[in-house]
């Protein structure tokens, strides 16, 4: 597995971001995140530690629907569905269906970098 290196932007600054580079006048860096939350806030909650011993648990034991990570973690459906469906948002899971339509998490990422600017960065020219 991978390295997903996340950062924290605001809405405006990833709006201005994705915008720029549409119109071609900036170019996305190999090193730059590839996932960004709005704040560290929000990043604590997807990944709380709770969420982690999840990620963890899907990894090591590799259920093959949601039935089996509610009975494996003693937590129910709906709310895996619900915190799994937004980490696949954020790439941190997969949600594969197998042909008899049960749908199976597959972790990504083996670790999670966080890239946290502590002052605006300013173009000088």
């Amino acid at each position: 597995m991978t390295t997903l290196k996340v950062g924290i932007a605001s809405y405006e600054e990833m709006k201005a971001r994705t915008l720029a580079v549409a119109r071609g006048e900036r170019r996305v860096e190999a090193d730059e995140p590839k996932v960004w939350f709005t704040s560290t806030e929000s990043f604590a909650r997807i990944l709380s530690a709770s969420n982690r011993a999840l990620l963890r648990l899907i990894a090591e034991r590799m259920p093959q629907s949601l039935e089996d990570l509610a009975e494996m973690a003693g937590r129910a459906k709906s709310n895996l569905s619900r915190i799994l469906k937004t980490m696949e948002r954020y790439g941190l899971v997969r949600l594969e269906r197998d042909d008899r339509g049960r749908i199976a998490p597959k972790v990504i990422y083996d670790r999670v970098e966080l890239d946290v600017p502590l002052i605006l960065q300013r173009k000088v020219g």
